[in-house]
């Protein structure tokens, strides 16, 4: 199932559930409510203005498991439906003001990124998908620091000290869990087909 290419690129998790278009719109929705209870796990992080949260987890997640097109729209509904006032983003809130909404911007991108990397074999491996998943992360930190240092007024510098430095270690965690997880689905998915 690993080799198995759809319309000329590789295969996404995503691609082995049967159905199209409402399979689609389901995963699509899915994704953003994955990421919507994952943004519940927040911890406030000293001296950042941005919380620690599960959402880079889960957007990474949906990303792969969904592929380019249906990541990047998951992660798009979810920055809609939470800017229009639904209460899905960290702790409950709603609303694309504050310092750490362009994170949330980044989610889209990085949803794209790691959906496009993953359709080309990025998350068969335990090395490529952590090389996946550190590219996303990297997306979401250039989109969510940007937005940071125009919503604060901050320097780079003081940006990435407060808004990227302080996650890299829960980062590189959830880093790892996703290089367990998605080859491990893999791994499942050649053992069902055999």
């Amino acid at each position: 199932m690993s080799s198995l290419s759809i319309a000329g690129r590789r295969a996404v998790l995503a691609d082995l559930v049967p159905g199209a278009l409402v399979r689609d719109i389901l995963l699509v929705a899915g994704g953003a409510g994955l990421t919507g209870l994952a943004a519940q796990i927040a911890v406030p992080v000293p001296g950042s203005p941005v919380p620690m949260t599960g959402q880079t987890f889960a957007a990474l997640l949906v990303g792969a498991a969904l592929g380019w097109r249906r990541g990047a729209a998951s992660m798009l509904l979810y920055l809609l439906v939470g800017a229009a006032g639904v209460p899905w983003f960290q702790h409950g809130t709603a609303g694309m003001a504050g310092a750490s909404a362009g994170y949330i911007v980044g989610f889209v991108l990085a949803g794209a990124l790691v959906g496009a990397l993953a359709g080309r074999g990025g998350d068969r491996t335990p090395l490529r998908t952590a090389g996946t998943m550190v590219l996303g992360n990297l997306a979401i930190y250039v989109v969510g620091v940007s937005w940071l240092m125009a919503a604060t007024g901050m320097g780079l510098g003081t940006a990435l000290d407060k808004g990227v430095a302080p996650f890299l270690i829960g980062d590189a965690v959830k880093i790892v869990l996703a290089a367990a997880l998605l080859p491990a689905a893999w791994a499942l998915a050649n053992r069902r087909e055999h």
